[in-house]
Order: structure tokens, then C-alpha cells, then sequence
């Protein structure tokens, strides 16, 4: 993506803001015209006052200062505070645009990306381009009419003086250029590495209890030590070309003021210009050099700012896998029965993992799947509410494509509780009621009361309003999946995904989940993914699905006297 791409990406995010952007430029170009006159009073204070001795100037000069000093001020508050609110407003809407887009995509889209990786571009790439906003950009723009004007002030007292602006301008802007372009490759992979640090920091400590299990705290601080001093070593290159900029820069300002001394000197000598002209064009000319040097110090934060910019907007450019097609209605509330029929699916350019699934499942029935680890049980229930989408074949619910209908409106009637227990660091009354944030009181007691986790709660200090930490850290597993099914039952979906609910739990708490588990089944249609075949048994239809194919279908009974794969999975788990 080039500069002029990402500049005109910027300006549509920057159109909203228009009515205070234009305000702003017109207090900058106040500001650059009051720097002006500061300039130019310095020939009136040396000619009138101390060559002429005019008292009436030295009488006036002072209120005139102050009203330009002041007056300048003014609009210096005025653009200033306009920018840094127009800046702010933009990374808000930047963060709130990734945060609401990342969540539009599909799972395959998680399985690629490194939750680390999307970590740094929301907080580290957006501050970048923050401070590029916020802070470069407005200098860039505040600083342009300043040497415009300055550099209009110093041709109308001497044209001949200024024509040695045409040598020094391209001298200066040499390092501008030739320094950008290091900073915004420095800058890339800068960003680059701060991801891969972001992602050992969010792996080692959300896995902190495998680094202590396996006494690797050591290894783990080593790998960490090595990426931060690959960081430190692109950090120090950037600035050493930051640091080398300004010296070089202050030589050829040295220059320029060097030539102007010795032809102004000789004009004023020859009687061609009078000192206060001279003083007056050297004040100009140098007012008028320091934005131009400020470009230079703020050069790495514009590339770095760019840079970010690019890799936000190729975030932002991924289309989400899985959208509403055009004209898709609301799914109607199920009644009958959901079909698959003619099903594949593979991810990317791997092996297909479901092949030529035709499965029919009535309203109200209980579906056991299972089968060996890798067989595709997650990916076909992962199907149905569309967090992968059908590539070939169709799932249907009462005769309607899944596809034809609003994702919204689908998961809606769509419950899940999963092995990962999903829990935020909130309050307990806040995770139940998650599907519904404005459920009564009593709605989320019975929930509780259903999932058997009531008389646990009401024994806490602080009973539903107990914070539970990140993922429910100050609760056991039994109580997570169970506070997990609460909020399925609050939500109460008429289909229901039970995806290992129970593989983790001890057998303790796989009873108390199992109760809970089986109030939560009355009266949906729900598809079990089961390791524990102990858990399905009562299930009405067991699937057995190998390799991506439904292998054998029946109950308990029927399977076991069929003596073929359920039978032997079976077999390894209890004799």
C-alpha cells in the first residue's frame, strides 16, 4: 500500500471531522501569519526605534507585541485542541472499527491469526498512528502555512536574499526523503517484532501453569530475552538515523545562514538594504528553517504512523468468510427438523474433513456423535451456527439453507456449552445473563438453580455479584462448565450444541454437570459430542463418525450388538 493510498484512506476517516478540520486551518494559517509579523516588527524595532530613535514607535511597540503575542496564543488553543480532539476521535473510531470487524470473522480466521498478533494491532499500531495523527500530521500541517508565510514575508523585504532559499530547500529536504524511507521499513518490522513479543507474553502467561508444570520459566526468559533484544536492536537502529538526522540538518541551516551573512552583509555595507531589513529577513529565514528541521525530528513518528496505518488498513481489508447474503431473511423459529444433506468440507487446501454427510434430526431429539480424535465431530457442529460456513452440500433447518437466512437471527436459537469454558472476568450474575443482559433477578436464580450451581453461589460473600477472574480462575471446572450451562439455559435456544462438556471434569463434578446438563436438554434438539460414551448412552440416536464419514448410526444397544466401531470404542473405554 503506498503513501498517497494510505493518506486518502485517512481522509475519509478524517471527512466526518470536516466542519473542525477546517476551523483548525484557519487558526493555523492565523497562528503562521502572527509568527510572521513577530518577524517583521524586528525591522521597524531596529530601524524606527533604535537607528531613528522614534519615540512614538517605542511607545506603540510594545502594545503591538503583546496584541500579536496575544492574539497568536488565541489561535494556537484554538487549532491545538481541535486537532488532538479530531486525532482522539479518529483512533477511537480506528479501535472501535478493528475490535467490531475482528469479531465479524469466521473461526478459520482465529485458527490463522495469533490472538497476540491482533493484540498489537489494536493497541500498539492504532497508538502509532495516533501519535502520527494527533501529534506529526498536525505539526506537518501547522508548520507548512508557517513557512509559507515566513518564506512570503522574506521575498517582500529582499528577493534577491531569498532566492538562496531555491539552494538550501533541496538540500534539506534530501535527508527527509532519503531517512523516511529507512523509517518506514525500520518501522514495519519494528511492529512486526512487537507482535511476536505480544504473542509469548499472552502464550507464557494465559499457559503459566504448563511453564511451571514442566520448569521452564528459565526457557521461557530466554525466549522471551532473545525477541526483546531483537526489538532493542531495531529500536537503536531507528534512532541512531533519528539521531543522525538533526545534526545534519543544523549544517545545512549553518550553511544557509553562512551565505545569507556574507550577501546581506554586503548589501547593507553597499547601502542596498539597512540593518533592520537584514535582521528583520535573518529572523525570518530562521523562524521559517525550524519547522523545516521540525519536520525531520518528527520524520521516524509520520513513517512509523504510516507504516501502522498500512497494516490497520490490510486488517481492516479482510472480508469476513461469513456474511449475510443479499436479501437474507430472518430464520423463522424452529420447529420441525434440521437436515444436512450432501455435506463436505475441508479447510483451505487440506484433506476433506466431513465427506457426503446426510444426516435428518426431528425437533426435540437427542443426537450423540462420536468417533476417534481428528474424525470432524467439532467441525460438523460448528457448522450450524455458521462459524465455518458449508462449501458443498447444504444444512437445512425446516427446509431452509442456513445460508439464505441472517447469521443473527440463526444463533439466536442456537445454545452452546463447549470443553473450553468461556468465562469473563466479571461477575457471576453478569456471565449467567450474558444472552440477555436485562433478565430479572428471579430468571437468572432458576437458571442457576437448573444448571445446580444455586447453593454454591448463595454461599459466597458476595453471591451473584462475585467477580470469577479472567476465564473463571477463582472457580473449579465443575463450576465454570456448570455456570457455562446456566447461560445456555437463561438463553434458552431451542437447539442446543454440547461439544465435550464433560471430558474435563472429574467424576464428581461430572455428575453434578451431567443433572444440570440433562435439565438443560429437556425439550431441544441437541447434538452431543462425547469422548465418555457413558455420557450418551440414553442418547435417542448415536452417529459414529470416522474420517469424515458417518460410519454407523443406531443406540446404545443397537451399536453395541452391531459389534463394529462403536463397539470397539466402547471396549477401549470400559473393559
Amino acid at each position: 500500500m503506498t503513501n498517497k493510498e494510505i493518506l486518502l484512506r485517512l481522509f475519509e476517516v478524517l471527512k466526518p471531522y470536516k466542519f473542525k478540520l477546517i476551523i483548525a486551518i484557519f487558526a493555523m494559517i492565523f497562528v503562521a501569519a502572527f509568527t510572521g509579523a513577530q518577524a517583521y516588527l524586528v525591522k521597524d524595532l531596529l530601524d524606527k526605534i533604535f537607528m531613528e530613535k522614534n519615540t512614538n514607535y517605542l511607545k506603540a511597540m510594545p502594545l503591538v507585541v503583546l496584541g500579536v503575542f496575544f492574539l497568536k496564543g488565541v489561535f494556537y488553543y484554538v487549532y491545538s485542541m481541535l486537532l488532538e480532539m479530531v486525532g482522539q476521535s479518529v483512533i477511537r473510531d480506528f479501535r472501535t472499527a478493528i475490535f467490531n470487524h475482528i469479531h465479524k470473522q469466521s473461526l478459520s480466521f482465529f485458527n490463522d491469526m495469533p490472538t497476540g498478533t491482533l493484540i498489537s494491532r489494536v493497541i500498539s499500531d492504532v497508538s502509532l498512528l495516533q501519535q502520527a495523527v494527533s501529534n506529526a500530521l498536525v505539526k506537518c500541517v501547522r508548520d507548512f502555512f508557517q513557512v509559507v508565510i515566513l518564506l512570503g514575508v522574506v521575498f517582500f523585504m529582499n528577493w534577491r536574499l531569498a532566492m538562496i532559499t531555491f539552494i538550501v530547500l533541496p538540500l534539506a529536504a534530501y535527508p527527509i526523503v532519503k531517512f523516511g524511507r529507512l523509517f518506514r521499513k525500520l518501522s514495519t518490522a519494528t511492529q512486526e517484532e512487537v507482535a511476536n513479543v505480544t504473542n509469548t507474553l499472552h502464550e507464557t502467561i494465559t499457559g503459566n501453569r504448563i511453564v511451571k508444570a514442566f520448569t521452564k520459566e528459565k526457557y521461557e526468559g530466554e525466549r522471551f530475552k532473545k525477541q526483546v533484544f531483537g526489538l532493542f536492536s531495531l529500536t537503536m537502529k531507528d534512532a541512531r538515523y533519528r539521531c543522525l538526522q538533526h545534526p545534519m540538518m543544523e549544517c545545512i541551516g549553518g550553511f544557509a545562514i553562512a551565505l545569507i551573512i556574507w550577501f546581506g552583509g554586503l548589501e547593507v555595507i553597499n547601502g542596498t538594504a539597512t540593518p533592520g531589513t537584514f535582521f528583520a529577513f535573518l529572523t525570518a529565514l530562521i523562524a521559517a528553517y525550524e519547522p523545516i528541521k521540525g519536520v525531520t525530528r518528527i520524520n521516524s513518528t509520520i513513517q512509523q504512523g504510516l507504516a501502522a496505518a498500512a497494516r490497520v488498513f490490510s486488517l481492516l481489508d479482510v472480508e469476513p468468510e461469513i456474511q449475510d447474503k443479499k436479501g437474507a431473511s430472518a430464520l423463522k423459529p424452529f420447529e420441525s427438523s434440521i437436515e444436512f444433506r450432501g455435506l463436505n468440507y475441508q479447510y483451505n487446501d487440506e484433506a476433506v474433513v466431513l465427506k457426503d454427510i446426510n444426516l435428518t434430526i426431528p425437533a426435540g431429539q437427542a443426537l450423540a456423535i462420536v468417533g476417534p480424535s481428528g474424525g470432524g465431530k467439532t467441525t460438523l457442529t460448528n457448522l450450524i451456527p455458521r462459524f465455518l460456513d458449508v462449501k458443498k452440500g447444504a444444512i437445512l433447518i425446516d427446509g431452509t439453507d442456513i445460508r439464505d437466512v441472517t447469521v443473527e437471527s440463526l444463533r439466536t436459537q442456537i445454545a452452546m456449552v463447549t470443553q473450553q469454558t468461556i468465562l469473563f472476568n466479571d461477575t457471576i450474575r453478569n456471565n449467567i445473563a450474558y444472552s440477555d443482559q436485562n433478565a430479572s433477578a428471579e430468571r437468572i436464580n432458576e437458571a442457576a438453580k437448573a444448571a445446580h450451581i444455586l447453593e454454591f453461589i448463595e454461599g459466597l460473600p458476595q453471591g451473584f455479584d462475585t467477580i470469577i477472574g479472567e476465564g473463571g480462575a477463582r472457580l473449579s471446572g465443575g463450576q465454570r462448565q456448570r455456570i457455562s450451562i446456566a447461560r445456555a439455559i437463561l438463553k434458552d435456544a431451542p437447539i442446543l450444541i454440547l461439544d465435550e462438556a464433560t471430558s474435563a471434569l472429574d467424576t464428581e463434578s461430572e455428575r453434578a454437570v451431567q443433572k444440570a446438563l440433562e435439565n438443560l436438554m429437556k425439550n431441544r434438539t441437541t447434538f452431543v459430542i462425547a469422548h465418555r460414551l457413558s455420557t450418551i448412552k440414553n442418547a435417542d440416536r448415536i452417529v459414529v463418525v470416522k474420517a469424515g464419514r458417518i460410519v454407523e448410526e443406531g443406540t446404545h444397544n443397537s451399536l453395541i450388538a452391531l459389534g463394529g466401531e462403536y463397539e470397539t470404542l466402547y471396549n477401549m473405554q470400559y473393559k
